[in-house]
Formats: C-alpha cells, structure tokens, sequence
C-alpha cells in the first residue's frame, strides 16, 4: 500500500505494557512498510503506559516507571489516558468510550489486561491489592495514616505467595512495616518452584523477618466501627482470621492471588473466551472476530493467560507483524521468571518441576545457606529442560537461552556446587539472550560487529543495549549480555587481562562473588578452591578485604593478619622513620573539649608531634610499635575509636559547619555528616573512601572532591559520585536531586556496596566508574533504578555490616591474643627500655643529645620516661 492511501484505523483497548510494545512495533514496521497507518490508544489509568515489572520501586518514593515516551509523539498515533472503552459494536466496527465518544477502527487490538480478584469473604470491601501505581500509592498513603494514629509501624497482612505477593510483603517489610504473609500452598511460589526450592525460598524469607502462614487461606477479615475511617466505609480492619482459625492482627489486607482477564468487552460482543476466561486466540493472536486481536494478560493462549512480560511483548510484535500483511505466530510461551525477593535470588524456566517423560533432576541444595538449584534434563541428560534456582540464581542466565539444547558439558558443571560455570560455553547466534524483548545472541553480536556509527564496530556496552535493546527491561539478562560483550571483544582483539594476579585467574569482582555464594572465611580456602601456589602482597591484601568486607570479623583474627599489609598488622600508618601515626575517629570534624583534652594529654605524655589533617582529624605521630596499645587504651577510654586511617576504607566524612551557625547554611551538614561517619565507619573497600558533606552550594567541605559528596540544597540533599584526589584528581558527577534524609543514605548504602562488589583491587570509585560500560548512567540505573534488582540486596550487605561493626583497637586491647603482635622483639613482654630517651622534631624521632638528656634530669627506670619535644 502507498503513503498515500487512506490510513488503517487501528484502535488499541488499553494502555499498558502490553499496548507500548504493539504501537512501538507497528510504528517501526509501518514506516519499514511504507504502510499508513492511524492508532488511537485507550488507556483507563490516568497516565502513560508504564513498567508494571518494576512496581516494586513505587515502594520507594515516587519513581518514575513510565516507559519510553518517544512513540507518543508520531504524528500517526494518539493516546488518551483516564479514558475506557465500554463496548464494542464488532459489525458497525467501532468502540465506544465512557467519555462519550464512538471511535471506528478497520482493526481493533484488545490489550485490557487484567485485574487483581479478592474472594468473597466477610471483610472483603475493605481488602486491598496491588496491582497498579495507584494501588501501591494508596498503600503507603494508608500505612503513612495508620502509623500517625497508632504510632508504631503499620501491620499488614499479604495473601498470595506467588510473585505479586511476595513482592508486597517484602517490598513493605522493608520499608519498615510489620509484613505477615498468608499462602494457601505448603510452600512459596508454589506455581513456578518445586518443593525443596519453595521450601529453601521460605527459610530465607523468614530469617529476613516476613512472618509466614503456609497452607492456610483469608477465611474472614476482621473489623470494628470507625465513623473517622479514611475510605469511608464507616469501618477499619484489626485482623485476619485464617481458615485454621488462626487470629492474625492487622490494620490493611492486601490480595495478590494471582490475576483475572479484563474480557468484558469481548464477552459482551460474543467473542469466543478461553476455558479460564481471557480472550481465546491461534497462533497468530486473532480472536474469533477476524479483525479483533487479543494481547498480554487478556489474551488466552494454549488455554490460559499468562502473567508475564515476555509473552506479553511476543504477541504484541505478532499481531504488529500479521497487520502488514507478516505471517509471524505465537508458538510457545516462555513462562521463565527471575527476580530478587527481600535481596534473595529466585529463578525458574522451562519444565521446572521434571514432568517430561524420563525428566531427570540434578539437584545441589544446602539448606544450612538456603540454597537449592535444580537442572532438569532428558533422560541421556544432554538436553537441558528446564531449571529453578533459589538463594543463588548465577547459572540461570547462561543456562535459559540454551533450553531445549544439548548442554556443551555435564549438568552439573553448572551448578554452584562446581564452583564455576564450564568455560568455552558459548551461545548459538539463534538462541534467545533477551526473553522480554526476543533478541538473539546472533543479533547482539551484529550490533557488536557492526553497530556503531556507520557501520564501525560497537566497543561501548551501553551503546550495545541500546541498539540492540538487550537488557533494557527487567534487566535480569545483563550478565549475559556482558559476557556476550566482553567475549565477542576478546575475539576482535580488545581485552585485558581481568586475573587479580598471577595466583588466581579470576577478576576482584568474580572473586567477590564466589567468597560470597560458597560462604569461604579464610585465605587457605578461597587458595584452595580458586588459586594457586602461596599468594602474594597482591592478592593477600585484597582477599583480606574482600573477606572483611563480607564477615564483619576482626582483621586480625583467624589467620586474616599475616593477609594484611604492615598498616593494616599494626592498626596505624607506619612513618619513614618506622614510627607510627595515631588518628582517632572524629565524625563529621566535630569533637568534645573533654576528647580534645584526652588527645592533647596523650601527646604531651608521649611526646607526639599533633597534626591538623585535610580530613578534619587529628594525627598523632611518632608512635613506637609498643606504645600503640597504651596510647588506644586512653583514647578508647575517653570515648574514641579507631579512625581506620590505616586501612582501605572509610577514612572521614568532612563538614561545614552548615544551617547550625552559618548564616548560607540550609541543612544542617554536621549532623548528617556525623551520621553518615558513623554508619560506614570500618568499612572495607577495593581503595580508601572519603566523603564531604556541604550545607549550601559554597562547597565549604569540598564535597565534590570526594567519592561520595553531598552537598544541601532548599529541598533536600545533591549525592555526586566518583570524585577523588591522588594522582588522577577527578569531580564527583551528580547522582541524584533533592534528596530526603533517608534516601540520601539509601543510595549511598546502595553505591558503595556496589563498588565493593564489582571494582578491581586498589580501584579508586573515579576509576571504576570510568570502566563501567555506561559509566555514571549505568551506575545511576543501579543505585536509583534499580535496573538490576541488586537494591535489597546491597542494602542488606550494608545493615550486616552497620551491625557487626567493632571498634577493632577497642577490640584489640580486650584481648590478649592480639596485643602480642605489639611487642617490639619476640622476647620482650614489656615496653622498650626506658632508658633510651629520644627527642621530636617536627614528628621525627632521633636520639636526644648529652645536653637534653642532662636538662631533663635523671632517668627513673622501670617508668616511661616523658621528654619535651626538640620542634625546629
């Protein structure tokens, strides 16, 4: 057909995920086409279409979920969001909508989704569910009201222990609400996971503090008058009782069994429905009416409608291909699912539960750790038929886009139990990378090759995603995706090595992450299972971090201080005249004159040359080896900790004075400067951290010169990333505006983690930054996006590490066993011998001459001997 036809009015009922995907492929097949074509969109919800997979993010604030608006401009099509299509005349062939209009169409697409049941049971009117941003903006609306009135955290109880439910209870939980959830399965997830996967879910579940009623139902929901009830029912819910006439306490109810098909339209104008309800369709998505189509949650394919992206998105690029003139079918669902639940990894794909005729399971599970993978394979057991992983879901992503292939190794290669996936397994050009959107490893490979600006190789990761729109939905196919990258470079010739040295092959960050699946403590074992030889000052030192950083446990304990490097085994920084500096923590630069006292009488007592340092501490200087317990005994004794100036980690946290005595000031930076300090003191990390706090714009603490910076503004907090001085100075970028108090640490919480997790050893946070493919935008879509799913989980890592937390010289000086490293000879059990006498100048120790050793009077042996310092 020419441009100059009359256009094909296509009308679209409903405007979700669903309806995005088929107006975005009909618009770039059109134009291919050269077809005209006119789309009018309903949509009910009074806002554009949006990511109904990231729903759980609208927990967190305000996210913005709306999917990409570029389509909305085309002059060809329309949008009317807040506007319903009440019926439709299939022989006049037109809808009309609730605001009045009848609208004709040459084809109409139904994409009206579903809609979230709650069964008919006493109480039900006032039940909830979670389905739509609106939904979940009322839920917090709702709890926000019941904590002002009750003043505690509000109780709420989630029926559903599928996907929707337990992302409602987790989601709440933790945003601090008291979460109980109720599933009428005997284990979680029961539709997508077997039992001993169910069963490791719900272990994992319950130790993060989700209360769980298993094999039970909503038999009633319990209430009492409330003439002030904010919906106006007259009445507010104090309970549920279950089925086994369990009472549980609650103020909200919210249901998310499952989903119903919006097929009113369609059983109003007699279209055929499918045994389950839902719009039946053929392989080509047309429904009984040959110029009606059915897609996403309405659609009855095989017989039932199915919740998920993946299908959702297949048919809507079916019936955009069929309507010009293609004859593209739906032929298969992918039922595959993977997300993160309260920071706990779940997946399962293909024929998870083995009902293929002569199915075998290879099962690696671990309930002490919660963890349970499972491959199901044919019966010569080459043929992968599906999967389900809990607690660690690593080899899913490699293992999906291989479903109904023969394996390149044994089945159990790919579990966790062998430590690494098989090396040289690589994906054919036809098997689906990105099930949301059915792109091939064939084609990321060509946008690789040839993706670029005319036509030059792609050697730019996020370039890469977007070209080919690989991993830009859910997201869980970006390791993959990566891998895929980084291979097809090795294979062009643009790689570097990622070994941490010559005694383990493996990155830091793929190192990080297998410490942390097998659970590995100590030097020997991660040696044992992923090295070779002894070690060296290389890989000891980051092993050692990368051990603190996940176990919370004393650096010199269990073998861990003969990892360390000489500052880290002495606890203090070790000077070129072999002395040691003392830097007591002093959060935020603020200090008592009672602490103030200590450090001075310290000095004066041990004669130690004083220091104002750039990071508003004070050094201490000229510490002998021996000295530095009996120096931290007084320190700690008057209220002070270790500084950890001697460690990679956090080093200070810099302040203005901020709202509290300056006259621009509008935040009070101190006080969050001080809290920040105190919340990420001690932590390990690939280089050292420092972070400033400013209370206005002047940037009094030069907080963009730091690896976090924060810097107030009217309405809130600016977080910059990635700044650091050293030998490549470099300006933090902004991260996110305006922030609120608890956000601002939320996304810090996040940053951090995820540069402990993923940089190289002795990688300051610029430097990393500057490698991620997509750099401060990739970094943005994980730490405010969430675009991995990884937010609970690195939140989680940073309150483990909030709650191990010990001042280590505090530590130190309670324990024997450790003060024994600092003596100076094997053989001396005490201090030096008081009768060597030495002198300062300007912090440099050297012998006192005949004069001062005669001015100073005579030596009285057995005691520390006190000097006044030679300062030139």
């Amino acid at each position: 057909m020419s441009a100059t036809s009359t256009p094909r009015r296509i009308v679209v009922a409903g405007g979700g995920p669903a309806a995005h995907r088929f107006v975005e492929a009909l618009a770039s097949a059109a134009s291919a086409a050269d077809e005209p074509v006119e789309v009018r969109v309903f949509g009910e919800e009074p806002r554009r279409p949006y990511d109904r997979v990231q729903l759980s993010k609208r927990l967190d604030g305000t996210a913005d979920l709306t999917l990409a608006p570029a389509i909305w401009d085309d002059p060809r099509v329309t949008l009317s969001t807040g506007v319903k299509v009440v019926s439709l005349d299939r022989a006049a062939r037109t809808v009309a909508t609730d605001a009045g209009e009848t609208v004709p169409y040459d084809e109409l697409v139904l994409a009206t989704g579903s809609s979230a049941p709650v069964p008919a049971i006493p109480g039900s009117p006032l039940a909830r569910v979670y389905r739509t941003v609106d939904d979940l903006d009322r839920l917090l609306a709702e709890c926000a009201e019941i904590e002002t009135r009750e003043g505690r955290p509000a109780r709420v109880v989630v029926a559903g222990g599928g996907l929707l439910g337990l992302e409602a209870a987790g989601g709440l939980h933790r945003l601090g609400r008291h979460s109980v959830l109720v599933h009428s399965g005997k284990w979680l997830m029961s539709a997508q996971l077997d039992e001993g996967a169910g069963q490791a879910l719900g272990r994992l579940i319950a130790a993060d503090g989700l209360h769980l009623h298993l094999g039970v139902r909503p038999a009633a929901i319990e209430t009492v008058a409330d003439a002030d009830a904010a919906d106006g029912s007259g009445e507010r819910v104090t309970g549920v009782r279950l089925t086994d006439d369990v009472l549980v306490p609650a103020d909200l109810v919210i249901f998310a069994i499952g989903i119903s098909p919006r097929d009113e339209l369609a059983r109003d104008a007699g279209i055929d429905l499918g045994p389950r309800g839902g719009v039946a369709i053929g392989s080509d998505c047309r429904s009984s009416d040959p110029n009606v189509w059915a897609i996403g949650e309405v659609a009855s394919a095989f017989g039932r409608c199915i919740g998920l992206v993946a299908p959702a998105n297949a048919m809507a690029e079916v019936v955009a291909d069929r309507l010009l003139g293609g004859d593209a079918e739906f032929t298969s669902i992918d039922d595959a699912t993977k997300l993160k639940l309260s920071g706990v990894d779940v997946a399962s794909f293909g024929d998870a539960f083995g009902r293929e005729p002569g199915a075998l399971e290879v099962v690696y599970a671990d309930p002490a750790r919660g963890l349970y993978q499972k491959i199901v394979v044919s019966d010569d057991a080459k043929t992968l038929l599906g999967g389900v992983f809990v607690g660690d879901a690593s080899p899913y992503a490699g293992l999906r886009p291989l479903l109904g292939r023969e394996l390149p190794a044994e089945p159990g290669a790919f579990l966790s139990s062998s430590g690494d996936a098989p090396a040289g397994v690589e994906l054919p050009d036809d098997a689906v990378l990105c099930s949301c959107n059915n792109v091939t490893a064939g084609t990321v490979r060509g946008v690789i090759s040839g993706g670029g600006e005319g036509g030059a190789p792609c050697h730019d990761f996020g370039e890469v995603k977007g070209c080919s729109r690989a991993g830009t939905q859910c997201g869980s196919c970006v390791p993959l995706l990566k891998k895929l990258f980084e291979a097809e470079l090795t294979k062009s010739g643009v790689t570097v090595s990622r070994a941490l040295c010559e005694h383990f092959a493996l990155s830091r960050q793929e190192l990080f992450e297998a410490v942390s699946v097998l659970g590995l403590t100590s030097f020997d074992e991660v040696l044992g299972r992923y090295g070779t030889g002894r070690g060296c000052d290389i890989c000891k030192p980051a092993v050692a971090g990368i051990l603190a950083s996940q176990h919370g446990r004393h650096i010199l304990d269990e073998g861990r201080g003969g990892l360390q490097d000489t500052n880290d085994r002495a606890m203090a920084n070790m000077q070129k005249d072999g002395t040691y500096s003392v830097v007591p923590r002093i959060p935020g630069g603020e200090i008592t004159p009672a602490k103030l006292a200590v450090i001075a009488q310290v000095a004066t007592d041990y004669g130690l040359y004083t220091k104002i340092t750039g990071g508003q501490r004070i050094d201490l200087f000229g510490a002998r080896l021996e000295q530095l317990p009996e120096i931290w005994q007084r320190l700690v004794d008057g209220g002070m900790e270790s500084g950890q100036a001697y460690g990679k980690a956090l080093r200070n946290v810099k302040s203005c004075v901020g709202s509290t005595w300056c006259r621009f000031g509008v935040q009070d930076s101190v006080g969050m400067a001080v809290q920040i300090e105190l919340r990420y003191r001690g932590l390990r990390s690939p280089h050292k951290l420092k972070i400033g706090v400013s209370g206005c714009a002047r940037e009094c603490a030069e907080a963009r010169g730091k690896d976090v910076g924060v810097i107030a503004t009217d309405q809130g907090w600016n977080m910059y990333v990635g700044g650091n001085g050293g030998f490549q100075p470099a300006h933090a970028q902004l991260l996110a505006s305006d922030l609120d108090d608890e956000t601002l640490i939320k996304y810090i919480d996040r940053y951090l983690m995820y540069y402990i997790r993923t940089a190289d050893r002795l990688q300051r946070t610029a430097r990393w930054m500057e490698d991620l493919p997509g750099g401060l935008d990739h970094v943005r879509d994980v730490v405010v996006d969430d675009s991995l799913g990884l937010a609970a989980e690195l939140e989680a890592a940073m309150e483990r590490h909030v709650g191990d937390y010990q001042d280590e010289w505090a530590a130190t000086l309670a324990d024997p066993e450790r003060l024994r490293r600092f003596r100076s000879f094997v053989n001396a059990p005490d201090a030096a011998d008081p009768s060597i006498e030495t002198v300062l100048e300007r912090g440099q120790i050297r012998p006192a001459t005949a004069e001062e050793r005669e001015a100073a009077g005579p030596v009285e042996l057995g005691m520390p001997t006190v000097r006044p310092a030679v300062m030139s």
